[in-house]
């Protein structure tokens, strides 16, 4: 069985009342997931409009921010970024200048340098992506754009058409490269410069 803190180690911290759920049924239903959390966030947070924020995080002006967002404690967003669609940066995440991040978990102490997508995705702790490497979460090159994840040499259908990746901890993205929609990495993974990242 596919479990999401056989990738990521600390989910099961974060996340006691998920362990089996699959991680494209995370991302899809995940604006309604930090609706349920938002309320239940300490005073350390200011929440508006439900973005919530924690006190420590820094939030540069030209970032926009788009309901239901929570970002935790010494995370720091860059210029013109923008996060949508359900948006969760657990602890010392950064997201550089110009990012786009939708419908995605940060865990802790990852960064997302600069000019990056991440969408639909689900990123472990101590995970880099270096300038312009992203998670590309729709099929746009075929007729069939049902995602199928390859898990232990299975095929597993997804039911939904829009999700990118799973990265494992510690794991290390080249600048430019590409994740097709529905790529596992394990923890400790390594994608160079430049590469495309196939699931078939």
């Amino acid at each position: 069985m596919l479990l999401i803190d056989n990738f990521i180690q600390q989910f099961f911290t974060f996340f006691p009342t998920q362990k089996y759920i699959l991680p494209w049924e995370l991302t899809k239903n995940l604006s309604d997931f930090l609706l349920e959390l938002i309320p239940g966030l300490s005073s350390d947070y200011s929440v508006i409009n439900n973005v919530a924020i924690h006190e420590t995080a820094v939030i540069e002006n030209t970032a926009i921010l788009k309901a239901p967002v929570i970002i935790g404690k010494n995370c720091f967003v860059g210029a013109n970024a923008y996060l949508r669609g359900g948006v969760y940066l657990i602890e010392s995440v950064v997201i550089g200048t110009s990012c786009e991040i939708k419908s995605s978990i940060i865990f802790p102490h990852s960064a997302v340098a600069h000019f990056n997508f991440i969408g639909d995705s689900i990123l472990g702790s101590n995970v880099n992506f270096e300038a312009g490497s992203i998670t590309a979460n729709h099929h746009n090159d075929r007729l069939d754009k049902q995602i199928t994840v390859v898990y232990n040499a299975t095929h597993l259908q997804t039911d939904t058409e829009k999700f990118g990746a799973l990265v494992g901890d510690n794991s290390k993205i080249g600048a430019n490269a590409v994740l097709s929609p529905g790529t596992l990495l394990p923890p400790n993974s390594i994608v160079r410069r430049l590469e495309l990242v196939e699931q078939k």
